[in-house]
């Protein structure tokens, strides 16, 4: 395994392997994350161990979940390829600094946030924090807008309809389950549509120390689509159930303030507030259509709650008027 990570050293001219540290087992047992010390530099690594064809239980062309799963790693290996390279402070991410391939192994080297001090994270989000992811959000569906690649995901996040038969067919919600498609439908074909990050939760952000910066983490499922679904996401894991009715206009006027600003920057010839006028009615949608994962696969989630009942309801009326008009 040394061997290995002294590879990365000898090919980015860092010197010889010091010291490896352990930071997180990935999903599943996939595999883990380490930082790894060389003489001249410490590096972040994604080390991914796909199992072997033989060992799985149902086969390696036939578990939809290992499938779903091993695309997830190729796009993240596509995207520290070709999105990464390039700094931009008003949405960072980790720099990629190399990708190596083998039959049953991915590994993603890139840059130690610890060396730019964002290093902290938080899984009860102020003001602060808040504020600067959903900046971050903003300016990264600013710059992606109308950007397509087919090295990602054809539609982004993890929940997306076409990717969990499994959970759909479970789904009790008859109501929910009758519009899953009209909703996938208008979400995949807004006139403006972007690259989402597809799993923008709370602890995917990295934050200094004084929370005025952050940068964004795990980008197994970035992909197209509205960037409403990273939005109300983002909602779902940073603020309390009890708190989203009041928080709700509060978190999209910060968003929307920043996505005008970062349009301007980005795509100065894009009238922001004909992206807002778009996207802003379909918030409800976007959490509805997250709902209907979270329903099939955990329906006692705790984010199954009050507040994305009242939600999804907004979004099933919304639908309906469409239907009648």
């Amino acid at each position: 395994m040394n061997s290995l990570y002294q590879n990365i050293g000898n090919d980015l001219d860092i010197g010889e392997l010091i010291s490896k540290e352990i930071i997180q087992t990935l999903w599943s047992g996939y595999g883990e994350l380490v930082r790894l010390k060389f003489e001249l530099k410490k590096v972040i690594v994604k080390h991914i161990k796909l199992p072997k064809p033989e060992l799985h239980p149902r086969g390696w062309n036939t578990d939809f979940s290992h499938q779903r799963k091993l695309h997830s790693y190729e796009v993240e290996v596509n995207w520290y390829e070709n999105f990464s390279k390039d700094v931009d402070e008003r949405c960072r991410i980790p720099q990629g600094l190399k990708t190596f391939k083998t039959e049953n192994e991915y590994l993603i080297v890139m840059e130690d946030l610890a060396d730019i001090e964002l290093t902290d994270t938080t899984l009860n989000a102020n003001e602060s924090h808040l504020k600067v992811c959903l900046s971050w959000l903003a300016n990264f569906h600013a710059k992606y807008l109308n950007v397509k690649n087919e090295l990602l995901w054809k539609t982004g996040t993890y929940w997306h309809l076409e990717t969990r038969p499994d959970e759909f067919e479970r789904l009790e919600d008859c109501e929910l389950k009758q519009y899953a498609n009209t909703i996938d439908e208008i979400l995949k074909n807004t006139k403006y549509q972007t690259i989402v990050h597809g799993d923008a939760k709370l602890a995917n952000f990295c934050f200094n120390r004084i929370v005025t910066k952050c940068a964004a983490v795990d980008f197994q499922y970035v992909g197209h689509g509205c960037g409403m679904k990273d939005l109300a996401y983002f909602m779902s894991s940073a603020v309390e159930p009890e708190d989203c009715e009041d928080l709700e206009e509060f978190i999209k006027d910060i968003y929307f303030d920043e996505l005008h600003k970062a349009i301007e920057i980005y795509h100065p010839d894009i009238d922001p507030q004909d992206v807002e006028d778009e996207w802003r009615m379909l918030f409800c949608l976007s959490w509805a259509d997250f709902k209907r994962f979270l329903k099939g696969w955990s329906p006692e989630h705790f984010k199954i709650n009050t507040y994305s009942q009242a939600v999804t309801n907004r979004a099933l009326i919304y639908l309906k008027r469409l239907e009648n008009a």
